[in-house]
């Protein structure tokens, strides 16, 4: 029999408490787009949300029950599951009045994050009581004389029989600023794309270290790459550097394997290295334009596990090391296990059968020498990029590092802190004028309620990990500290719902972090980004980016936008053509080719570059009657633009300096285009030796190390 349809009285009932329950969990139930048309989620987006969510509800007649049970669930819990102290002062605590009758005074006890346990009577003020109010949701205010120190501390609030309990994030209200900051400069390149006489294809952590000491030859102090976190480098293939497995550990993929100390005792190896077949193998993946990810990470795979099977059958001074590495970092021993267990049964975990779970006899019997691999191959990657942050640091060099947004669905973290990853939605991005279908990024959001929960460990983990060797960390589509864009799984991308997330905490964990490591916090603010986001990273001394191209955009204005002294200021990014190729207009050439552009658009995309050209020659002073002005003169006024302006950093693209016309990467697109493979068109030792290269440096430091201010403000 057919269900009867619900008469209209109901369905408006039933329609009012989707959109109170969507509200209720932090679901917005309509947006601004960037033409500032409000786009409303339909009712079947805002409901698979929520079951993504966690809340069991599949029609709008579900919904008042769900709704009275989540108001049900808030008001029984007293307190918020974290609680931030600004500055170390508590705010002002609501609680439930006494209901089991014993009435009595409030005691707050607070254990400090390092153990001392500190007790204090709370100040009480009765809450006015509203009209309308219920029983269940009289309360009143307490509060607490106690300044507690940086950091996360657990407070319990007793009165009577009842005992209240939370998290304290105890913060700065800004992030840390090195004191005194100068106007720093310095370059961005991919770490995979470096050429030298000693990498086997691709960049290494040898290379980076050498990047750095290059960059402080030239006075600059700011080194900035991707992301160096663990890829899919076989089956799956995934070679995006914003697809990680974790983002709790460096990328084996980066060692410089003839700097391994276990090299010069391990002869097969030794031998192995020497032959002709391997040298001849490194010889053609060094000649390569493109870095060819299969065959080099299974070179390298070879040669680490005959140095793993080398060190692990013999006991020397350095296994002392090797343990004293385990216990600092507990995580590892778990890593490595799954990454064993994952080549035995396969990448899709999910796929997994109940005899696979951790623990089980399936775990205990997988072979020991994939798990000593992974153990060895972390120890060793962790060492080399320790070392090179050593170099960068006794250089003056900083090293800008990138956490990304997501994790690859088949990965570790995925898996292992699955509780804070959602089920059944997919982060990415609404429809824009680029992309006219949206964006799927194929990565689960982070659960901002689970979160909560669990105390931001996972957060403060990777973090950690990252802020241990960066003296800047760029975070990743900032906005998600405040909302973002949740795809249901098996809806199309136009049809996603935006996601409230609790961002005071966020910026709280940021900013203790960023202290507790003496490093910069920069937020990616490009796209979509509601006037919110940048007033909280002024508010939390949080970087901000500027970057040239984007600014222009189609539509220049009168005047060069001139950044914001609390920015990295650059011209481009990873995601965007170098300068060469956007002068030119090559990018739209190339949306066009792969179908991302139709022709009116091209046309419409040329014309407005052409303008963008014409305005720029003529607001840097380079235009001429003669002639038109090319890219390079253009690119060396736009730096000195930059450098003589307030922001804190500018960031070159080390490729615009030979003005570079390949692009690292084009959103939107993956195996067609090619990403992430572009080595350098010239290797390290030959950049001294370029004059597009003297001649762009001279433009950078003529005003960058001209003057020095203080922009600790």
């Amino acid at each position: 029999m057919a269900p009867r349809p619900a008469s209209p009285a109901t369905f408006v009932t039933a329609s009012n408490a989707l959109h109170a329950l969507a509200h209720q969990h932090g679901l917005q139930t309509h947006y601004h787009d960037m033409s500032s048309r409000v786009v409303h989620a339909s009712p079947e987006s805002l409901l698979a949300t929520l079951r993504a969510f966690g809340v069991n509800v599949h029609r709008p007649e579900d919904c008042p029950e769900a709704l009275r049970v989540a108001r049900v669930a808030g008001i029984a819990r007293a307190l918020p599951p974290v609680v931030v102290a600004w500055n170390g002062r508590l705010p002002i605590l609501s609680l439930l009045k006494s209901t089991d009758g014993s009435g009595g005074k409030f005691h707050v006890e607070i254990q400090l994050e390092h153990g001392e346990v500190r007790h204090s009577d709370a100040i009480v003020t009765p809450r006015p009581r509203n009209a309308t109010a219920s029983r269940e949701s009289d309360s009143i205010d307490v509060r607490s004389p106690e300044c507690l120190p940086m950091g996360y501390h657990r407070i319990a609030v007793h009165q009577g029989s009842q005992t209240f309990r939370s998290l304290v994030l105890s913060a700065p209200r800004r992030a840390y600023t090195e004191p005194g900051a100068m106007r720093s400069w310095g370059f961005f390149a991919p770490l995979y794309a470096m050429r030298s006489e000693t990498n086997w294809g691709a960049g290494d952590f040898t290379d980076l270290a050498r990047f750095s000491q290059w960059l402080s030859h030239q006075g600059g102090d700011v080194a900035g790459t991707l992301p160096l976190l663990p890829l899919f480098l076989d089956q799956p293939f995934e070679p995006s550097p914003y697809s990680p497995i974790t983002r709790l550990f460096w990328n084996e993929f980066y060692l410089d394997l003839e700097r391994i100390p276990e090299l010069r005792g391990c002869t097969a190896a030794r031998k192995q290295i020497a032959s002709t077949a391997v040298r001849g193998c490194i010889a053609a993946l060094r000649a390569s334009d493109g870095v060819e990810y299969r065959v080099l990470a299974s070179l390298k795979r070879t040669m680490l596990e005959m140095l793993a099977r080398h060190f692990f059958d013999r006991v020397t001074p350095r296994h002392r090391v090797f343990l004293k590495f385990c216990e600092d970092h507990p995580e590892v021993e778990t890593y490595a296990a799954f990454r064993a267990v994952q080549e035995t049964y396969g990448a899709d975990w999910s796929q997994w059968s109940s005899r696979v779970r951790p623990g089980t006899r399936q775990w205990e019997t997988i072979d020991p020498a994939r798990r000593q691999y992974h153990l060895y191959a972390q120890w060793l990657a962790h060492e080399q990029m320790a070392d090179a942050v050593r170099t960068a640091r006794a250089h003056g060099v900083r090293l800008y590092l990138d956490l990304p947004l997501g994790v690859h669905p088949a990965g570790y973290d995925a898996w292992r802190f699955r509780k804070v990853f959602t089920q059944g939605a997919i982060g990415g991005a609404p429809p824009d004028p680029v992309f006219t279908r949206g964006q799927s990024w194929g990565f689960a959001p982070l659960h901002p309620e689970a979160l909560r929960e669990e105390g931001y460990g996972y957060l403060r983990a990777c973090l950690r990990h990252h802020l241990g060797s960066a003296g800047m960390l760029r975070f990743d589509h900032v906005m998600s500290l405040h909302r973002l864009y949740w795809i249901p799984v098996g809806m199309t991308a136009d049809r996603g719902v935006y996601v409230r997330y609790p961002a005071e905490e966020l910026y709280a964990v940021l900013s203790i972090e960023s202290h507790r490591h003496r490093a910069v916090i920069v937020g990616e603010n490009l796209g979509t980004v509601p006037p919110i986001v940048n007033r909280s990273l002024a508010r939390h001394g949080v970087r901000g980016m500027h970057v040239t191209q984007y600014e222009l955009g189609g539509r220049p204005r009168k005047a060069l936008p001139s950044p914001p002294a609390s920015c990295v200021a650059s011209l481009n990014t990873h995601d965007m053509p170098p300068f060469a190729a956007f002068w030119r207009g090559l990018d739209i050439r190339e949306r066009f080719r792969l179908g991302l552009l139709d022709r009116i658009g091209l046309n419409s995309e040329h014309a407005g570059r052409n303008k963008v050209r014409r305005i720029l020659a003529r607001q840097l002073r380079v235009a001429s009657d003669a002639r038109e002005p090319g890219p390079g003169e253009i690119l060396r006024a736009l730096w000195a633009h930059l450098s003589e302006g307030p922001a804190e950093v500018v960031l070159a693209n080390l490729e615009d300096m030979w003005l570079e016309s390949r692009s690292q990467n084009v959103p939107g697109t993956s195996a067609e285009r090619g990403n992430w493979r572009n080595k350098h068109r010239f290797a390290m030792a030959q950049w001294d030796r370029l004059r597009s290269m003297r001649l762009a440096l001279a433009a950078l430091k003529r005003q960058r190390n001209k003057e020095n201010y203080n922009l600790s403000s």
